[in-house]
Formats: C-alpha cells, sequence, structure tokens
C-alpha cells in the first residue's frame, strides 16, 4: 500500500510517521493504538492534531515508530512527523498546517550541567561565614 512519511523530533524524540492513503483512521503507534500507547488524554489529541486541522481524521490510516525522550517529546514528534507527511501527501495542507504551527521544530533542549553547580544554573548557597 503506498504511503508518504514524515519525520518529526522534538528534545529527545524522533518519530517516523507513515500516512497510508486508503484507510479508515485507524492510527498505530510502535504497534500499539493511539489511545493505548499515549495514555494522558492531552498527548492523543495533540499528537494527532494535525488530521483535525487539516480535516483528514477518518480517512487516513496512520502507523507511527517512535524512540527516545519521554511522552511529551514523543507527543511533539508524532505531531511534527504527522505534519510533515501530510504535507507529502497533498501540498495545498501546506499553509493550514503552518498557521496553527504544526510544521515549525522546537529548538529547546535540556541544557547541560555546569562544573560547580548544582543544576544547569542553580548555584549552591553563598554562605559568609
Amino acid at each position: 500500500m503506498p504511503y508518504f512519511e514524515g519525520i518529526g523530533r522534538r528534545k529527545r524524540s524522533a518519530a517516523r510517521v507513515r500516512v497510508h492513503l486508503e484507510g479508515t483512521g485507524n492510527i498505530v503507534v510502535n504497534d500499539k493504538p493511539l489511545d493505548e500507547y499515549f495514555t494522558r488524554y492531552g498527548d492523543a489529541v495533540a499528537a494527532t492534531q494535525a488530521l483535525d486541522v487539516t480535516g483528514t481524521r477518518g480517512r487516513l490510516d496512520v502507523t507511527v515508530k517512535v524512540r527516545g525522550g519521554g511522552v511529551t517529546g514523543q507527543t511533539g514528534a508524532v505531531q511534527m512527523g504527522l505534519a510533515r507527511a501530510l504535507v507529502k501527501y497533498d501540498e495545498s495542507l501546506r499553509p493550514v498546517l503552518r498557521k496553527a504551527g504544526l510544521l515549525t521544530r522546537d529548538p529547546r533542549e535540556k541544557e547541560r550541567k555546569k562544573p560547580g553547580l548544582k543544576r544547569a544554573r542553580k548555584a549552591p548557597t553563598y554562605t559568609k561565614r
């Protein structure tokens, strides 16, 4: 079955999303149904936001392979990968997805810990005596 593929990244996560042409709206993430993989309600909604914005929910099957990072990072990676795959599927969807902010990569990464500090920026409490 032909498909269109998009790769999305967020924090330490990377997702490979495939949009299959003929489908019934079935969404599978790492060989599990969407609701079983993303158990928090907001994550499942955010991951498939591109389908709602473009009005293609229920018409396309989506399969996702996602790895790395945590739940929030994986959600963002799937969201971006799905948007990119939809643009390959139909170029006319680009302005709608761009306006919704789904094609912009979120560049924020975890800042490294510095020597002499407790975390990236938190310094030990100063004591005079």
